[in-house]
């Protein structure tokens, strides 16, 4: 289902904080905003938890202080992100239902005064959550100073209560309509766990039957998205079209599935934090790339860390130079806007010690000169960038429910699925390939080639999609643990890949979970595959080609075929069943990225990354970022105008240690 508001491409980039107006004395008010326009900043966000700030006591509203903050701010030309603050339940709504707290695994009822410490399900907690909602949908929804609306905060606390356990029978009875039916896709006669009635289903805790853990999963997606449909229900009759509404997601977080909570959203966001250490471009690309295909849009970065965090065994400060670079490379993979968290530092509070951008006396601190910086930049360069999207013929497919799988039960203690992915994505990235990331489901039109990194679980759709890709051209890559169960979690009654054996052209005979790396050579070359293998059998003997395969290791893989590869019309299905070494799967998707003629946004030195984003008129705007501490040279398809100096730079430009240059051709 789309929104009726569906997110417009800003007129501009925007940079700007977490605002809480509400923890200080109403008096530093103007000076906060001097700052920040100062700055440079053009947008605050507000309010996400302020619940007892907006509603002290139940029915009785204060946005008195909210409607001055946000006035102020206007007046200094900078608009708000209007948050509601459901994630921080108030504590005279605790004492009037203290069932509201949830339930956790151990069966302990969890201690209000952190945060989302709410049953997504309580009644309760719905009824008070309408009520605020609706009073912040009537008093700002018309405002023309709120462009957008972020519903709760980081979506995370899973309950184990006795309402929820019969909402989850409840949903089991509707999805399966009978015992029987359940009872035949959890393959329950195991260990004697046949049910006879709904209500001897539990809540599972650690490990379980595959198909109840699953459930649980779709489960506690449905809750929330319950109750961000409920919030959003509140808010969207009262907001002028255009406005739009998100909710900001964290990284690759699993509790739930994201593309399903994304659905009715406008937009989706998310917060960005390296924690311990520094930015590995390479890495945060793919979580860029994955929030820009919840919605297949541009994403907005709601949170984003400003020098250190307070929750990591060490809370380094990024290098000088590396904010910048970091909301640039944001920009590159479609963030429209990057805000920071947050504006000054609280005097109490669990994150006393977080990276802000003043200190407790109201000063900039030294991060606050380059977020200046930034600003600056963004002032340049808005008219260029804004409206503009990112183009990419390259599609990873991602699943929640065969993460949630191979998560449960990953047969070896280092196979992790978003590393897997993030295997086959991060060659791309150092090739300056722009890449999708999308739902397993999604429509494959117009894509070269399509990777499915351990596709566990099969469904007719997906089979059917991915058919009609190869059919139609395309290159498709499956890798190993492909098509080993349906959608109920159970194993297929066939061997791998399932549906897809007819298409690839083999099938694995047997996997491998292994102890230490095995040989494997191609024509050519030679590398090893370590944590998994799989011995593949040649269904189709005449039109699939062995691309490599394994050497002498456990007497079971020795000669067998590791990678194959089969020609259907014009297009091709190659099949991946080594874990392959850095540099081998490196070599191995750029002879495949030759194949498809896909070609990178610009080659450039190794550290230096190269984005494009596409204006539909001007053409191709290429982000160039240095992550080395050494200057680089980077040689231009073109002659070049580099927008952030305004200078025509040739077809070759220097970039400094951490610069960035934003270049067209020049005409």
């Amino acid at each position: 289902m789309e929104t009726k508001n569906a997110y417009n491409a800003p007129s501009k980039l925007y940079i700007g904080s977490a605002y809480y107006p509400e923890q200080w004395p109403e008096v530093n008010l103007q000076e906060d905003i001097r700052l920040m326009r100062e700055a440079g900043f053009n947008i605050a966000r507000l309010g996400d938890f302020a619940w007892s700030s907006l509603e002290p006591e139940a029915g009785k509203y204060q946005f008195g202080w909210l409607e001055r903050a946000i006035s102020a701010l206007a007046e200094s030309g900078i608009e708000t992100v209007l948050c509601t603050p459901t994630a921080g339940p108030p504590a005279w709504l605790i004492s009037q239902y203290p069932e509201i707290l949830p339930i956790d695994e151990r069966g302990v009822r969890v201690q209000f005064g952190n945060r989302c410490h709410y049953c997504v399900n309580s009644p309760e907690f719905h009824h008070a959550v309408r009520s605020l909602v609706r009073e912040m949908a009537v008093s700002f929804g018309t405002n023309p100073h709120i462009i957008g609306w972020q519903i709760d905060n980081e979506f995370n606390r899973y309950c184990y209560c006795s309402h929820c356990l019969q909402l989850f029978q409840e949903y089991l009875a509707h999805h399966y309509g009978t015992l029987d039916q359940l009872n035949q896709h959890w393959t329950t006669a195991y260990w004697s766990q046949t049910y006879d009635s709904w209500d001897q289903i539990p809540l599972p805790i650690g490990p379980h039957n595959p198909g109840l853990m699953l459930e649980f999963k779709h489960f506690i997606t449905l809750s929330y998205k319950r109750l961000l449909q409920m919030q959003i229900s509140e808010l969207r009759p009262h907001l002028p079209q255009g406005t739009w509404i998100t909710h900001n997601f964290m990284d690759w977080h699993d509790g739930y599935d994201h593309y399903a909570m994304s659905e009715n959203l406008d937009m989706a966001s998310w917060d960005w934090y390296v924690g311990m250490g520094n930015h590995d471009y390479q890495t945060s690309g793919a979580a860029h790339d994955l929030v820009r295909g919840y919605k297949r849009r541009n994403f907005w970065l709601m949170e984003t860390q400003p020098g250190n965090v307070n929750w990591k065994p060490l809370n380094n400060v990024l290098d000088k130079g590396e904010t910048r670079t970091m909301a640039w490379h944001a920009v590159g993979h479609g963030a429209d806007a990057v805000l920071y968290w947050q504006w000054r530092s609280d005097l109490n509070g669990q994150e006393q010690y977080h990276g802000t951008l003043l200190d407790t006396s109201g000063q900039p601190r030294l991060v606050y000169t380059e977020a200046q910086q930034l600003a600056n930049d963004f002032s340049s360069t808005s008219d260029l960038l804004a409206g503009t999207k990112l183009e990419a013929e390259v599609a990873l497919l991602n699943c929640f429910d065969s993460r949630w799988s191979i998560q449960w039960q990953p047969h070896h203690k280092d196979f992790n699925y978003v590393a897997h992915l993030l295997h086959y994505y991060r060659p791309l990235a150092s090739m300056n390939i722009t890449v999708d990331i999308l739902s397993a489901d999604s429509n494959l039109k117009g894509y070269k080639l399509v990777i499915a990194p351990a596709l566990l679980i099969l469904n007719d759709q997906r089979v059917a999609q991915l058919r009609s890709f190869v059919e139609n051209g395309g290159y498709l890559v499956l890798t190993l643990r492909s098509g080993m169960k349906d959608g109920y979690n159970a194993l297929l009654p066939s061997r791998q890949p399932g549906a897809l054996v007819e298409l690839s052209g083999v099938e694995v005979e047997e996997y491998y979970a292994l102890m230490t790396p095995v040989p494997l050579a191609g024509d050519g070359w030679k590398g090893t595959s370590s944590i998994w293998a799989e011995r593949l059998r040649i269904r189709d003997v005449e039109g699939t080609q062995v691309l490599a395969t394994y050497g002498e290791s456990n007497g079971w893989l020795d000669g067998q075929p590791a990678i194959t590869s089969r020609q259907i019309g014009k297009g091709t299905v190659t099949f991946i069943g080594a874990y392959l070494d850095d540099v081998n799967q490196k070599s191995l998707l750029q002879q495949i990225t030759r194949e498809t003629a896909i070609q990178p946004v610009l080659k450039t030195p190794a550290g230096v990354e190269a984005c494009r984003r596409v204006n539909s008129k001007l053409g191709d705007i290429i982000i160039l970022i240095n992550y080395n501490r050494s200057r680089q040279r980077i040689q231009l398809p073109w002659p070049a105008r580099e927008h952030l100096q305004g200078l025509a730079v040739g077809d070759e430009l220097t970039l400094e240690p951490y610069g960035v240059a934003v270049v067209t051709r020049d005409t």
